[in-house]
């Protein structure tokens, strides 16, 4: 059924978003490392990406795991949401902004004058 494989598809990939986030706040590219978690180590459910050594590792063994209660509530909440979006016959959300680059730092405070004292020269 179409339906069914495309929720299973938004599924995979909304499984695979908080680890691309983590790797991508890292500096690195989130769909190559996913990619090569899955490919490496996808019967291996406890090896993932240490973002903060920059190295794939057994997560559970190095201490990098999230609470069960903290993943549970995060999964029901989001099918919950998931849910209601689908029987809705239509949503209200806010249009996307299309934001300016940011302008160039500004320079630097100019250094004190030299031999001149500070505040409790009086």
């Amino acid at each position: 059924n179409f339906d069914q494989s495309l929720g299973v598809s938004a599924i995979k990939n909304a499984l695979q978003r908080p680890a691309r986030t983590i790797v991508e706040n890292a500096g690195e590219e989130g769909s190559v490392i996913v990619g090569q978690i899955l490919e490496r180590y996808g019967d291996k459910f406890t090896w993932g990406y240490d973002a903060a050594q920059g190295e794939f590792t057994d997560m559970i063994a190095r201490g990098i795991v999230d609470p069960l209660k903290v993943v549970r509530t995060a999964l029901v909440d989001a099918s919950g949401v998931a849910s209601l979006l689908t029987t809705s016959e239509a949503c209200i959300v806010e249009a996307p902004e299309e934001k300016a680059p940011a302008g160039p730092g500004g320079m630097g405070g100019m250094g004190g004058m030299g031999g001149m004292g500070g505040m409790g020269g009086f």
